[in-house]
């Protein structure tokens, strides 16, 4: 398990905009992460409008850092820098996620991948509800622009 500030030690996200409140549990194919900041008055992406449900692709896109990470670390190394590529079959089941109380689930499962880029499968409940779910991907060893 880890909590925030570990989260915030292995992904490139920091201070407020690192989302992910814990780690609950992962293994090579999974990961399962919780957050609260989506009831952050304070949030980086909330809008005039409130945090709108799209922002739960960044909770997933971070969940899949993490996963990269701790993935890396078993390994003896550091992971791959990775980039969120592409989000598609994406649902929303509501409108607004700061007007949830409590916690919210994260979930990523990998569906395929190799060393350029992984597939994923996401889905953000709350309350055992769903919030969002799609499929998201990721680049690795992109190189950066000078």
């Amino acid at each position: 398990m880890l909590d925030a500030a570990g989260i915030a030690r292995l992904i490139p996200h920091s201070g407020s905009m690192c989302l992910l409140a814990r780690l609950e549990r992962w293994d090579a194919d999974s990961i399962v992460c919780s957050a609260t900041s989506h009831r952050d008055a304070a949030h980086p992406l909330r809008t005039a409008s409130g945090l709108l449900a799209p922002c739960a692709i960044e909770y997933a896109a971070q969940a899949m850092a993490l996963h990269g990470a701790l993935i890396g670390q078993e390994a003896g190394g550091v992971a791959s820098p990775g980039f969120l590529a592409s989000a598609r079959g994406v649902q929303f089941h509501r409108l607004r996620l700061d007007d949830l109380a409590g916690e919210l689930t994260i979930e990523a499962q990998r569906q395929a991948g190799d060393a350029q880029q992984i597939l994923y499968h996401f889905r953000v409940q709350h309350a055992g509800q769903p919030v969002a779910e799609g499929r998201a991907a990721v680049v690795l060893n992109t190189p950066l622009a000078a």
